[in-house]
């Protein structure tokens, strides 16, 4: 039987520069050094010598002379019939520092980290689908590199479907697709820096990376706190050197607020009396769970409003998809903001451009809420049955909810322990811009957490509270 001619290895780079000696002592080094390296491995099938002798431009008597050499230095076995092969392990020649093996850590049984969509519901199949069509039906010009703005398709369907669902007034000339959402905000932080902007207002608690990309492009954040109706918007005016402000208006992360009536009113009227730009944060709005969504500041005044968005909370971070709506006259600052701007690969525009028109985005989305509204409703109830003195807020909406600890508790201590017993949970003073230890509290995801875990998983929760209080 002819041994098989697997592990072959034709392809590993012999340099023979740099060397001393005659031509088949350079290949001979090189060949040991390889297998020594561990490029060769154990079995590994070498080229026939007239092969390699072709390769390397020698002739086949420097190749034969070189294995022959090796055999008998008992780093190849030859025979006939039968391929040349590295039969030298590390271990019978001189010592190897022993290979080191990073334990990889084990998957968390309980996945309660906010903003993450249900990753295990992602639509494959129709995704997939979507990819083929995108394929086979993008002209030849599509398949060249992406648009400054993105594929035109994509946005004139986005355009639509943001009027139709969010009450915007946008049109595809002004919406950029990005990377994500924060991609985004870096573009427009970067726009807004090079016109002049000094200073930009953050929500406090708020999603990190919206200031962090804000500090990135040379802006200073100025913190502004959340109550139940929202950002206070009436504390702007106190801050002269701010022009611009990010704001989750339909839905604030964490606290779950939807900015109130008289809060858009003075945001509004700041923009307007300021020359100022408001920067509205999409988040996760598609997902209400009390009353219809609430629609999205950019339809009332498009001129001052910018509009992030993207498909990493409703379909998959994986997607690495997102837009920003801007005002007419920032959107070319705005596409110019990168030196190098990225742009997700034009096929998956298409592809999602195809998801949208065709109907199987707003399909997907009903049965999501359907699906994350049954979720809340087990997890809360675990919660009222195992935690009743830990009061729940921003649960309306969204993905996620925060949970209060009874004064004193150390929440970090809290999110170490439970990571220790598989359950991940996130800190509160984690999206706080200024950490209040008198005021702990934990956020807790529910949209990658397992349909039938959120009782076992609030178990867990109460165990380790427990702990960590007594």
């Amino acid at each position: 039987m002819r041994e098989p001619q697997t592990n072959l290895a034709w392809n590993v780079l012999l340099d023979l520069s740099g060397r001393r000696g005659a031509l088949h002592e350079r290949l001979t080094a090189a060949l040991r050094e390889a297998i020594r390296a561990g490029h060769l491995p154990p079995g590994a099938a070498l080229p026939p010598s007239r092969v390699l002798a072709a390769d390397l431009s020698v002739s086949r008597w420097t190749v034969t002379r070189a294995y022959t050499q090796l055999a008998t230095e008992g780093y190849l076995r030859a025979r006939t019939g039968s391929a040349t092969r590295v039969r030298w392990t590390p271990g019978s020649g001189a010592p190897q520092a022993p290979a080191v093996r990073r334990a990889e850590p084990a998957p968390a049984r309980f996945d309660m980290t906010p903003g993450r969509p249900d990753l295990r519901a992602f639509p494959v199949t129709r995704w997939v689908e979507a990819i083929k069509v995108a394929a086979a039906t993008a002209s030849y010009e599509q398949l060249g590199y992406p648009e400054p703005g993105g594929a035109r398709r994509l946005r004139d369907v986005l355009a639509d479907y943001l009027n139709r669902v969010r009450g915007t007034v946008a049109g595809a000339a002004d919406i950029t697709v990005c990377l994500r959402s924060a991609d985004a905000m870096g573009r427009v932080c970067r726009a807004l820096a090079a016109a002049g902007a000094t200073h930009l207002a953050v929500e406090d608690p708020g999603w990190p990376p919206m200031g962090e990309a804000a500090a990135l492009a040379g802006l200073v954040t100025v913190p502004l706190p959340v109550d139940r109706d929202g950002l206070r918007a009436d504390l702007l005016p106190g801050h002269p050197r701010v022009t611009a402000v990010c704001v989750g208006a339909s839905h604030q992360f964490p606290a779950g607020a939807v900015l109130s009536p008289d809060r858009r009113a003075q945001l509004l009227e700041w923009a307007e009396s300021r020359a100022g730009v408001i920067i509205e944060d999409d988040y996760d709005a598609e997902f209400r769970y009390d009353r219809p969504a609430v629609s999205a500041l950019q339809g009332m005044s498009a001129d001052r409003v910018v509009l992030l968005g993207s498909v990493s909370k409703t379909l998959a971070p994986a997607v690495g998809i997102g837009w920003v709506t801007t005002p007419p006259w920032l959107t070319a600052a705005v596409r110019a903001a990168s030196p190098f701007p990225l742009a997700p690969p034009t096929l998956h525009q298409l592809a999602l451009a195809t998801f949208i028109e065709t109907g199987g985005y707003d399909r997907y989305l009903r049965a999501a809420r359907k699906r994350y509204q049954a979720r809340r409703r087990l997890l809360l109830d675990a919660l009222a049955a195992r935690l009743p003195g830990c009061p729940v807020e921003g649960a309306a909406a969204g993905l996620h909810l925060v949970l209060r600890l009874p004064p004193g508790t150390g929440a970090a201590r809290v999110v170490t322990a439970a990571a220790a017993r598989g359950l991940l949970v996130a800190d509160l003073d984690r999206f706080r811009v200024r950490p209040d230890a008198g005021q702990p509290g934990l956020v807790l995801g529910y949209g990658n957490l397992g349909d039938s875990a959120a009782a076992e998983a609030v178990s867990v929760l109460a165990e380790v509270l427990a702990e960590v209080s007594g």
